[in-house]
């Protein structure tokens, strides 16, 4: 099984032979799906829900932080209508349409706060750069003289990030990378300094997973950002556990944040109460 991109949109190969379409007009934020067909002999064996799921992915039609509308004719048949309906189209008039608005994720959640709190931030840090989404929010927010330092220690992390900002068109002056430990971030960055500190702590995604940050190094590096932070600027955290990284970096994490003296620093830990206990957890702290 072969999926094709074609002028219209998308056609489904099987042994050489097509045996379904989807004809589609991009949108800024989802798409148009003007036809959709599998060949007769061809249907209930799982092809179309295979190409119209293709077809959304497309679109990010499944990125959970994207807020996008899809758009299809309006079948006559209830099986069809079903079919439609188990990827989240309704009948809205004489068209089927799916919305999908953006899930609150621990990462939005956190660039969120960090956004409502923070005016044209000077200076900001991103403390574990992974594939650069973190800093490249920073750019986004830093003042147009304002610069972002990223820290990771995988150089894979770094070429990718310098990828993404590349891509993204950020100038090169507004951001520097550092091949290095997030704990040495005090021998590049003068402390009292920044307006924010980013931690975004496990595995760089797509990586190896059994290369992840622990506590041995993260206490340490926080440490550090709560001494690079000026009064007033916020360092934030996500943790993680699960079958591979266990609990112990998110147990000693919490134990020396709940620790921090209420008379220099404020701290949040934002649990999301109906998640599962392993799902990455948010957490704040503001510096007096």
């Amino acid at each position: 099984m072969e999926l094709h991109r074609t002028d219209e949109g998308f056609a489904l190969y099987k042994e050489k032979t097509q045996i379904g379409f989807c004809a589609l007009t991009p949108a800024a934020k989802g798409a148009a799906i003007t036809a959709f067909g599998i060949e007769p002999q061809w249907r209930r064996k799982g092809y179309g829900s295979y190409l119209l799921k293709e077809a959304l992915r497309a679109y990010a039609g499944y990125d959970r932080e994207t807020a996008t509308v899809f758009t299809a004719p309006l079948p006559a048949d209830a099986a069809e209508l079903a079919f439609w309906a188990k990827f989240g189209f309704a009948a809205e008039g004489r068209q089927l349409v799916r919305r999908r608005t953006p899930d609150l994720t621990a990462v939005k959640f956190v660039q969120d706060f960090l956004a409502a709190r923070l005016a044209q931030p000077r200076l900001c840090i991103d403390a574990t750069c992974g594939n650069g989404g973190d800093t490249a929010f920073l750019c986004g927010i830093t003042a147009p003289e304002g610069k972002v330092v990223g820290f990771d220690v995988q150089e894979a992390a770094i070429a990718s990030t310098r990828k993404h900002l590349e891509q993204l068109g950020v100038p090169a002056a507004r951001y520097e990378l550092h091949c290095q430990s997030h704990a040495d971030l005090l021998q590049v960055v003068q402390p009292g300094t920044a307006d924010a500190v980013m931690f975004n702590f496990g595995w760089l995604p797509g990586a190896d997973h059994a290369v992840f940050s622990t506590a041995q190094s993260s206490i340490p590096a926080l440490q550090a950002a709560l001494e690079a932070v000026r009064p007033g600027g916020v360092v934030s955290a996500i943790l993680y556990s699960g079958q591979v990284i266990g609990t112990d970096e998110k147990q000693t994490v919490l134990e020396y944040l709940r620790a921090l003296p209420l008379k220099s620093f404020t701290v949040l830990v934002c649990d999301f109460a109906n998640w599962a206990e392993t799902a990455p957890l948010p957490c704040i702290i503001l510096k007096k």
